[in-house]
């Protein structure tokens, strides 16, 4: 009986210390990622507002700094870059970009969307659908083509500057953005750029310089006054793009959370010590204050903090948005004199030297704090927090993006005036690029 009694019971005991047993493995599975509602509807709205920057935002801004026969023809380059990239994007720019985890550009398993399902997420961003992740992602690439617009205002073709858009984008915007966000090599030696800097902005800033130094200055450039005719609208324009930027920067967390509230802090102490900056040295330099300057500042502030935004502190927005101020005000003054390229609305001053400075003010001022867990990609510190070498990774990335953009961006514009002329003709420029490029004019 007792030898019955004890096998009897050998095979629940042995059954409870299996389960125990296989326990620590159970506990250890990693939970299925989950959409999250609060994820979710914060990233509609940073979609949304950052949308909002290129239209009516820059489209408005841009319009404001021309002469009144190029309002129209600037704001129909916003609108064209807005519809091209956006296709384009769907078609294969997200796929190259996001998809795969090559070093130099990414596969097509994402080509026309296929695979996205209502319940599929990517890696970069488990919380929210994969859908709306692909489409915050496009309204990147659509302002960062539109940016570009800017160097050459005044006098590109409207024909030459959509066949830029597309060729732009899937040379030079994709292969960058993938080899920052999408896990290319960038990514890999741990390159810190949480919104933009050099995906965008320098990205955005070298092409601008590339463009107006192949299509060269406009009519009367130096002699001829090319004053705004109505700084109103850039005014607006420039509102529009600081609050669109909360949800630029502060959506690059990717989520509803304390990283994208730092975020849009450190952006909007930026852009107000931007401004003032640039009023204060406009004020000692030329005895007065403009409005063009202060909303200058503020654009350079809002540039150059894009890269570091995620990873630093409120009071280091303040330092950067300072120091952008003073960088980005000679950039545009004494430097753009001094060499006497006709960058049309700095395009290059601002965002190409914000974002540099930027990019590299980041290796100083990331904060290993603000690290929000294993989930959050490159979260290293800087030399603030004692790692001298992210400065040094941080320039790297500075210099691969500049020499990619510069070569390819002045190796397509080569392209493009072989099929169609990149510039308008003198007597189409004297006339207006309204009247002779779109048949319209403001009354």
């Amino acid at each position: 009986m007792t030898c019955f009694t004890s096998k009897r019971w050998l095979a629940p005991v042995a059954t409870a210390a299996l389960a125990l047993a296989t326990m620590p493995a159970l506990a250890q599975t990693p939970a299925a990622p989950k959409i999250d509602g609060a994820d979710t509807a914060w990233i509609i709205v940073a979609t949304g507002i950052v949308l909002m920057m290129t239209l009516p935002g820059l489209a408005l801004f841009y319009a404001g700094m021309v002469r009144k026969k190029n309002i129209l023809a600037t704001m129909a380059q916003s609108l064209a870059a807005t519809a091209i990239v956006s296709v384009l994007w769907i078609v294969c720019g997200y796929s190259l970009t996001f998809s795969g985890d090559g070093p130099w550009i990414g596969n097509l398993d994402r080509v026309f969307l296929s695979g996205i399902t209502m319940e599929s997420v990517h890696p970069l961003a488990k919380t929210i659908p994969e859908m709306l992740f692909m489409l915050y992602q496009m309204t990147f690439a659509v302002i960062t083509v539109a940016l570009v617009a800017g160097s050459v205002a005044d006098r590109m073709r409207f024909s030459a500057f959509l066949l830029f858009c597309v060729g732009w984008l899937i040379f030079v915007y994709v292969p960058i953005a993938h080899w920052v966000w999408g896990g290319g090599f960038l990514s890999a030696m741990g390159v810190l750029d949480f919104a933009g800097g050099t995906v965008v902005h320098i990205n955005a800033g070298i092409a601008g310089l590339v463009a107006a130094l192949v299509i060269r200055a406009r009519q009367g450039y130096g002699t001829d006054n090319m004053s705004p005719y109505d700084l109103s609208l850039a005014v607006i324009g420039t509102g529009l793009l600081w609050v669109g930027w909360f949800g630029f920067n502060g959506g690059s967390a990717l989520g509803a959370n304390s990283r994208a509230v730092y975020a849009i802090v450190a952006t909007h102490l930026a852009a107000c010590m931007g401004a003032l900056t640039w009023m204060v040295l406009e004020w000692y330099t030329r005895g007065k204050p403009s409005v063009l300057g202060i909303i200058s500042g503020a654009i350079a502030g809002l540039g150059t903090i894009t890269p570091a935004s995620g990873f630093v502190l409120p009071w280091h927005g303040l330092i950067i948005g300072i120091i952008a101020g003073a960088i980005c005000f000679y950039a545009c003054t004494a430097i753009k004199r001094r060499f006497g390229y006709d960058d049309s609305l700095d395009v290059f001053g601002v965002h190409g030297v914000g974002g540099v400075t930027g990019t590299l003010l980041c290796g100083v001022f990331a904060t290993a704090a603000l690290s929000m867990g294993p989930d959050t990609p490159q979260g290293l510190p800087g030399l603030i927090d004692g790692n001298p070498r992210q400065v040094l990774i941080q320039f790297y990335g500075v210099v691969a993006t500049i020499v990619w953009c510069g070569v390819a961006t002045l190796i397509l514009l080569k392209l493009i005036d072989f099929i169609t002329p990149l510039r308008a003709s003198r007597e189409q420029e004297m006339e207006g690029l309204d009247i002779s490029q779109h048949g319209e004019a403001l009354q």
